[in-house]
């Protein structure tokens, strides 16, 4: 798989994929990051990415010239099966959203900054947009680097034990039960008996029993979804 994320500040995004099991990833080669500095196809010799907003609204607004050469200087070296816009009136992003791209063979994330981007850009250019909550964040950079995370960790070989993403929360439509590790007792605090059992089934059966009452008792929705 291969990623590309284009931003108005590379920076933010150099420490998020660089370590943990992202990083593991890309020197596993099972994944390829490339984070592009939108400044590089920047207007004028200032190298200008951004102009006041038509309409006379506060906040400056990404241009749409710029974006669109660095999409296609990077569409001519390879077919991306989608362009994404981190944006906050975006489809939620879901356990479900981060399985299917995990799927996908290159992608394109584009970071929004300042008040926005070009509307032109997401109405001809972008194929998907993703939103990482009911929120506004200074920038789209930290919402793809949360996004590129909940992908790379899907693709095989990423994490160490391949069957621990099946039991995260949200893979069957309910949160994770709680684990615990050594000691068995600590400060009188006990590790429930079941798990200590060497039971699978009856582990399995407390575990199925404690997500189905976490999640009714801390995330009803899901159960309603």
């Amino acid at each position: 798989m291969r990623i590309d994320i284009i931003s108005a500040v590379p920076e933010l995004l150099e420490s998020p994929l660089a370590h943990s099991i992202v990083g593991r990833a890309i020197k596993k080669g099972l994944v390829e990051i490339e984070v592009h500095n939108l400044r590089k196809y920047g207007l004028g010799p200032r190298k200008n990415i951004d102009d006041y907003s038509y309409g006379g609204d506060a906040g400056m607004v990404l241009m749409v010239e710029p974006v669109f050469r660095m999409i296609e200087e990077l569409k001519s070296q390879r077919h991306y099966d989608e362009v994404i816009y981190l944006s906050p009136d975006g489809e939620i992003l879901s356990q479900a959203v981060s399985n299917e791209l995990s799927l996908k063979e290159n992608l394109i994330l584009l970071c929004g900054h300042y008040k926005g981007i070009d509307h032109r850009i997401r109405e001809h250019l972008v194929t998907r947009e993703i939103s990482v909550g009911d929120y506004v964040v200074s920038g789209g950079e930290i919402p793809a680097a949360l996004l590129a995370d909940s992908i790379v960790r899907l693709i095989p070989g990423a994490l160490t034990d391949e069957t621990s993403a099946l039991s995260d929360s949200f893979q069957d439509g309910l949160l994770s039960p709680p684990v615990y590790t050594r000691p068995a007792d600590f400060n009188g605090w006990k590790v429930p008996d079941v798990l200590l059992s060497g039971n699978p089934k009856l582990i399995r059966a407390w575990q199925d029993e404690q997500a189905l009452e976490r999640t009714r008792r801390l995330r009803p929705n899901l159960l309603d979804e």
